[in-house]
């Protein structure tokens, strides 16, 4: 189950790029963050903990919701880029549906939500 869930995940993230609705990259993201145009962010498992440090800090002081999800390598290969750290969705909709399915999974795993 949690494979599959997965699988949707990495087809929506995909999606979302296709239709423009994803920011990825460090720099990118955290300047959209500062403009208001980031509705959840994504950072990868295996990043590093500056990485996570900063963009925890930055999704909290923005209100933003942050999800730990995958690794560099696979949420790069969902978009259709290499390696990617950060991922900032920037469409409302998106964001809720990723946020759902990452808490499908996190209870398929029992593991805890950051919000």
């Amino acid at each position: 189950m949690s494979k599959l869930i997965k699988n949707k995940l990495f087809s929506m993230l995909g999606f979302a790029q296709r239709a423009g609705n994803l920011i990825s990259g460090e720099q990118g993201v955290e300047t959209a963050i500062r403009r208001g145009k980031v509705h959840l962010v994504l950072v990868a498992k295996d990043c590093s903990k500056n990485t996570k440090t900063k963009f925890t800090s930055l999704a909290k002081g923005y209100s933003i919701a942050l999800r730990e999800f995958a690794t560099m390598n696979e949420l790069g290969l969902a978009i259709g880029k290499s390696r990617r750290a950060v991922i900032g969705v920037m469409d409302r909709g998106f964001a809720r549906t990723l946020k759902d399915l990452i808490a499908s999974m996190d209870e398929i795993k029992g593991e805890k939500l950051q919000e």
